[in-house]
């Protein structure tokens, strides 16, 4: 299912609050803060542009990093998702930002 995920999928969903699954079956809700399109990372051979989801928790939590189920409205639950904890970088260091790269 991850290969017929787009960008659009999580377009539709920026500014919104979503829930993670994550590995031990805890939830963690999320914001989708940005969706960005990577078009100088793209194979030749593969059809979709490569693009990147940024997360960021609503509470402070723990998780770091895994595979993560998210719910996308015309997919349905997407299982597998890496996803990774980046820096806070200037923004609020109680809460936790995540990226998603799909290429």
């Amino acid at each position: 299912m991850l290969q017929n995920v787009t960008v659009e999928h999580f377009r539709a969903l920026q500014g919104n609050t979503c829930t993670l699954q994550l590995g031990d079956g805890s939830h963690l809700s999320i914001a989708i803060s940005s969706v960005d399109e990577k078009p100088l990372s793209r194979l030749s051979d593969n059809e979709r542009l490569p693009f990147s989801v940024t997360l960021n928790s609503l509470q402070p939590t723990d998780f770091v990093d895994g595979l993560c189920a998210i719910e996308l409205p015309e997919l349905g639950t997407l299982e597998d998702v890496f996803v990774s904890r980046i820096p806070p970088m200037g923004r609020n260091a109680n809460l936790a930002y995540y990226c998603i790269s799909f290429n």
